[in-house]
């Protein structure tokens, strides 16, 4: 039996730390950059960086890629930037941005502050029965979420670890811990 391959886009940001922790879990990891590489992939993650930027590099036939595949199965899994990218709705975002509306929340962009207040913190995941370290880096915040988005973890009653069907996003950076149990759910969301 093959295994698993789990793209990481590396357009901007760590998307290295992935592939570390992809090829620790004995999935195959494949960075993306073209849309064309999306059909080789049973999941997607999309990393932290700038989520501005990574809007600039991602034109309209990537945009639609992604969007595709999401609707044929495939999971995605957004991080901090990814997060914002993969929202319905971004509070604070550049009038160019276009996020994907993959899931219906609404987010606020650094929400937590410049790179100076970055910090980490210890997060309890109920459904998963464990808590974890959490590292926020000019974290976004969910502000708003809906019907059919469940709440996995909260940090200060903000949620911060959400999903939607196979899309996943979390305001922290699971990737920067050395505890893979995120990135091992999000596995578990690939058909």
């Amino acid at each position: 039996m093959s295994k698993v391959k789990v793209g990481v886009l590396g357009l901007q940001g760590d998307f290295l730390e992935h592939i570390h922790i992809l090829s620790a879990l004995n999935v195959e990891p494949k960075i993306i950059k073209y849309p064309d590489e999306l059909e080789d992939i049973q999941g997607l993650i999309i990393p932290g960086g700038e989520s501005t930027t990574i809007d600039r590099i991602m034109d309209d036939e990537f945009r639609q890629a992604l969007v595709e595949a999401n609707k044929r199965g495939m999971a995605i899994f957004g991080t901090c930037a990814g997060a914002i990218l993969l929202a319905k709705k971004i509070q604070d975002g550049k009038e160019w941005q276009k996020p994907l509306g993959l899931i219906d929340i609404e987010i606020k962009r650094n929400a937590y502050g410049r790179q100076r207040e970055s910090f980490d913190t210890v997060i309890n995941i109920p459904s998963l029965g464990t808590m974890i370290r959490a590292v926020f880096i000019r974290a976004p915040e969910i502000t708003n979420i809906g019907p059919k988005v469940k709440e996995l973890a909260t940090f200060e009653e903000v949620p911060v670890l959400v999903q939607e069907n196979n899309v996943l996003v979390s305001t922290f950076h699971p990737e920067l811990s050395a505890n893979p149990t995120i990135h091992k759910y999000f596995l578990s969301l690939i058909k």
